[in-house]
């Protein structure tokens, strides 16, 4: 990886025109997860998306999970609204029936001998991994060879992990940036107290992004949630914070000053649902290192899911103002003056595709974009 970060590379956003990111969709050759393990229950479908792409769900008699095309090839109909027979799909209207491979398996009103029709419905490579479904909604040949994130402290006895879902009103870009610069630290004062971050420094390359910030505590009171989930730190007012976007995923960890052991460490994914991808579906892993005493942590975790959950909602507060200023304003008109974020945003464009929706003249107040001026 390259260092990047110089004293003296502070800019303001605007010196070029380049593609507005806001413009710029998700690459779909990656695999992303579009629901819970256990929200697909077996014999039962479940109705997902990624981007444009609706996506029927469903967990097979013998426990594996399919993803076909939430379409009927017959008459459009949600198949997600269908019956799972054995480990294929029947279409809730006509009756008509699938295979996992999208093939169908049954037309039960056609005679016979006579041809079915040559297709049937897309199929999408499906892993399960982490607690969560995995779908591969790009080039089918290439998921044999994108692999998973790798998490080994998910399943490390060490550890215990939090899972987080949640829908949030605003391009994935926003969530990435929220979470990569930590100079926003002001709008958790009442959870977190007074945190002065300090940027150590940064690499980047065509792929990533990843930062060092030093967190002091100078003063106010935190919350008992973040004191619990800061604990395997020691006691201290000084962590280490690493950040890192890898392509499409995110990671964090936080550290005591001079250690190397984690007190925890969080996965993140942004999944668009929408076709302009304005909505993201969050979903989270916060891998969490077990204190000596077992009941400890079952005593901790209400708290500390409090306090999570109350960052979430500030965070989310924040970026679906930002979407929605964007959607005002037709493009993106803020002024970053971070290098790392302007980074980062080269790091998506570079990685992303082109969407296919367009904005109507005058503004975007439907769910569509502009392209702006600006390192923006």
């Amino acid at each position: 990886m390259t260092e990047t970060f110089h004293a003296k590379g502070w800019r303001i956003a605007g010196e070029e025109e380049v593609t507005d990111l806001r413009r710029v969709g998700i690459n779909p050759d990656f695999w992303y997860p579009v629901a819970l393990s256990a929200s697909v229950r077996k014999e039962r479908t479940f109705a997902a998306r990624f981007a444009d792409q609706p996506i029927a769900l469903y967990r097979g008699v013998g426990g594996t999970v399919y993803a076909l095309e939430d379409r009927c090839a017959h008459r459009q109909v949600p198949l997600s609204t269908g019956v799972v027979e054995g480990d294929a799909l029947r279409c809730c209207y006509h009756a008509w029936a699938y295979r996992g491979n999208g093939r169908i398996s049954q037309i039960p009103y056609l005679p016979k001998g006579a041809a079915r029709p040559p297709r049937g419905v897309r199929a999408y490579p499906v892993r399960e991994a982490y607690g969560l479904v995995f779908i591969f909604p790009g080039d089918p040949d290439r998921a044999a060879v994108r692999p998973l994130p790798e998490l080994p402290e998910f399943d490390s006895t060490r550890h215990q992990t939090m899972m987080f879902s949640r829908t949030v009103a605003c391009h994935y870009s926003f969530l990435h940036e929220n979470l990569l610069d930590m100079n926003h630290q002001f709008l958790h004062r009442g959870v977190v107290g007074r945190i002065q971050p300090h940027l150590l420094g940064y690499q980047a390359d065509p792929h990533s992004v990843q930062a060092r910030y030093l967190f002091s505590h100078t003063g106010g009171k935190k919350s008992r949630g973040a004191g619990l989930l800061a604990a395997a730190a020691g006691r201290t007012s000084s962590h280490i914070v690493t950040i890192r976007t890898g392509y499409p995923y995110q990671t964090l960890q936080l550290a005591a000053e001079g250690t190397g052991s984690p007190a925890f460490s969080l996965w993140a994914a942004y999944v668009p649902e929408d076709a302009e991808q304005r909505t993201s579906h969050a979903y989270g892993l916060l891998m969490m290192a077990k204190p000596p005493v077992p009941v400890a942590m079952r005593l901790a975790w209400p708290f500390i899911r409090r306090f999570t959950e109350r960052v979430f909602a500030e965070d989310r507060m924040a970026v679906e103002a930002e979407q929605r200023a964007w959607d005002e304003q037709g493009r993106d008109l803020n002024h970053e003056v971070f290098p790392l974020i302007l980074d980062l945003r080269d790091v998506l464009r570079s990685n992303g595709v082109p969407m296919l929706s367009t904005c109507p003249a005058g503004g975007c107040r439907a769910p569509t974009g502009l392209s702006g001026q600006g390192r923006a």
